[in-house]
């Protein structure tokens, strides 16, 4: 008779262990192949969804092959981040949905192995990628977020007749040359109702007005030749404003020099946005945003006090970040004070002092003064009671404005930086989730893995995209905007995982269909009843 699994209590012997390690491996095997699968085909999906965003950014750039290859790539971690929790509940789904579908749950229940013990290589799988979901999104994300949105300004400087804009003041050469068209065709670059404001020449501002232009770049690629049709150009010298220069045109060009068509990557990375910054990073900022709130609030009680107290700071709280960049600098120290070897201190030799010679005596401070009493003289004036009543509500409204940047600015960091450790615990969270729910409907197939997945995914990540927006206003705590949905899904994952001992399967699939099936022929004998009694 072949040996069972141990049993709950009893001791496990070397034959146990082979035994539940050989069944590790085996469930663990089922999650890694649809794990992989799911995660390439999300990510290529919402992948190429991005890039065909960024297409009319991309086309008729002449863009080389590397600089497209490297956007794509910068544009992989972005997805991942969001992918990678929806592939593990996809794998989870179908892994034990195939188990129980094909009898082998039934298997390992007749030998001894309870469900609960079967999730735990899953379990812990999924906590080491949480983990792995920790670092990725705080170290990898920020830093290719950063160099894709460098890349794509750059591309954007390109090539300018692609990067104008149709009735928008555009800035051609920086503080000298700014274009405006009402319509611009793409494909012949032809223009429509031209304006063109000169300011490269300090001694004269020169306008010029056409009703249609052509755009082309030389053919080295460097300049901008504009071919423009009867109008006008007029001239202002800032010495006389009076006299004014109009001169008439039926074909004027205007060469635009230095604006190249190529790729001129930034030496020196812009400031980075919220989405672009690791949470200490983030955390840094949030503390000196708070400073500087709390600053103008002091100022503003000064200028206003009853305005100030009709004003309700929330209190900011360190939260996940705080500790986990606590934890960090702790380990650095540790690691520093490990890497540091203290040098031999030398033997302390007692000094000889000669006979005959006295003791050198101690050296003698100088006298101090006494602390001087404050003067009984009048007070300086505070400069703020000082002001007049409209100087001071200036001052007022310019401290509210900076308090309600600040706290815009505190509420967006701290919902990023919760964001970061919700989006990675999902992928532990889908797994109780859903190892539960593909058990209790064992012959649900492809169409339940799927119908599940979109269900769960729309659920959260519509909660997350209200919950942030909520919070970036100010009218929900970031931590609670972040990890309602997260919460959520855990107690739906523990009730149903407290309720796996006491499901079966039956000729309907599941023991919740056959309960299904029962509750209807219940209604429908109810209804009949009533019929007949009528």
């Amino acid at each position: 008779m072949a040996r069972g699994f141990p049993v709950i209590g009893e001791p496990i012997d070397a034959a146990g262990r082979n035994l539940l390690k050989i069944v590790t491996k085996y469930v663990l095997r089922e999650h890694a192949g649809p794990l992989v699968f799911a995660l390439s085909a999300l990510t290529s999906l919402m992948l190429l969804n991005y890039v065909a965003k960024q297409l009319g950014n991309l086309v008729g750039k002449q863009l080389g092959w590397s600089v497209i290859a490297e956007f794509m790539l910068l544009s992989v971690p972005l997805t991942v981040a969001l992918t990678l929790p929806m592939a593990v509940l996809v794998s989870t789904l179908h892994a034990f949905s195939r188990m129980a579908a094909e009898n082998e749950i039934i298997a390992f229940k007749a030998s001894g192995l309870s469900m609960r013990r079967l999730m735990i290589p899953v379990i812990l799988a999924s906590g080491v990628l949480t983990f792995t979901m920790v670092w990725f999104n705080d170290q990898v994300l920020p830093r290719a977020n950063h160099e894709l949105s460098t890349l794509t300004n750059d591309i954007a400087r390109k090539k300018p007749t692609f990067a104008l804009k149709e009735q928008v003041i555009n800035e051609v050469t920086p503080n000298k040359l700014f274009l405006r068209m009402v319509h611009l065709e793409r494909g012949t670059s032809m223009m429509r109702d031209v304006t063109i404001f000169d300011l490269g020449d300090p001694q004269k501002r020169r306008t010029i007005r056409a009703d249609s232009g052509l755009l082309q770049l030389s053919p080295d690629g460097r300049d901008l030749d504009l071919t423009l049709f009867t109008g006008a150009m007029i001239e202002i010298g800032p010495q006389d404003p009076a006299r004014l220069q109009r001169n008439f045109f039926r074909t004027d060009y205007v060469r635009v020099t230095g604006v190249g068509n190529r790729l001129e990557r930034s030496a020196v990375s812009g400031m980075k946005g919220d989405r672009e910054m690791t949470v200490c990073e983030l955390q840094e900022r949030v503390v000196r945003e708070t400073q500087m709130r709390d600053s103008a609030y002091r100022q503003l009680m000064l200028l206003d006090p009853a305005a100030a107290r009709a004003i309700k700071l929330p209190k900011v709280r360190g939260g996940l970040g705080d500790i986990y960049c606590r934890r960090l600098r702790n380990i650095s120290l540790m690691r520093a004070a490990h890497a540091q070897t203290p040098a031999p201190v030398p033997p302390r030799v007692p000094l000889q002092v000669p006979p005959g010679v006295p003791p050198r005596a101690a050296p003698q401070l100088p006298p101090q003064a006494p602390p001087r009493a404050p003067s009984s003289g009048t007070l300086r004036p505070d400069p703020v009671t000082s002001l007049d009543q409209a100087t001071r509500s200036v001052l007022a409204e310019t401290e509210k404005v900076g308090l309600r940047e600040a706290q815009r600015v505190i509420d967006g960091n701290q919902v990023e930086i919760e964001k970061k450790f919700a989006i990675a615990a999902a992928c532990f969270i889908f797994v109780l989730l859903g190892a539960p729910i593909a058990l209790r409907f064992p012959r649900g197939g492809v169409g339940m893995t799927i119908g599940v997945s979109l269900g769960v995914f729309g659920v959260y990540y519509v909660g997350l995209i209200v919950g942030e927006l909520f919070a970036r206003r100010g009218q929900l705590s970031p931590f609670w905007a972040m990890w309602a949905a997260n919460i959520g899904l855990l107690v739906i994952g523990l009730c149903l995982i407290a309720q796996l001992g006491r499901e079966g399967a039956t000729s309907r699939g599941s023991e919740t269909s056959e309960q299904l099936h029962r509750l209807r022929e219940w209604l429908v004998g109810l209804v009949r009843r009533r019929r007949e009694a009528l």
